[in-house]
């Protein structure tokens, strides 16, 4: 029973967030989450668990983007809560969906220290 629930949960989740306007667009900055006159607006962050559902990365990729610069930074609000700014992540997502699929580079097969061998053959 707890399973549907959840998943009953995620899915009014997904909904809400698929009707929220893009970030960096009036109606974005329109939202009530920004209050008219305050220095600084309030951002909303999300962490580790909500970031998976968003974007289906291994930890470790994810990471390592990080370090090169391919992807937004995590910082941390207490020496135990890490959590990444949810426009910028947002943002993100919306530039990989607008890049160009010929841009993606493949792993170069020469580099490879070994082949694989292929079962049946004749030189094994």
């Amino acid at each position: 029973m707890e399973k549907l629930s959840q998943k009953t949960n995620m899915t009014g989740i997904d909904a809400g967030r698929q009707s929220l306007p893009m970030p960096g667009t009036e109606a974005y900055e329109a939202l009530p989450q920004f209050p008219k006159g305050s220095p600084l607006p309030f951002r909303r962050t999300i962490r580790r668990q909500d970031l998976r559902h968003i974007v289906p990365l291994a930890e470790t990729t994810i990471y390592e983007m990080e370090r090169r610069g391919e992807f937004p930074r995590r910082f941390n609000l207490t020496p135990r809560c890490v959590v990444w700014d949810l426009a910028e992540v947002e943002a993100w997502v919306e530039e990989r969906k607008q890049a160009p699929r010929g841009s993606i580079s493949k792993p170069d097969v020469h580099l490879r220290k070994t082949r694989p061998v292929r079962a049946g053959s004749d030189e094994a």
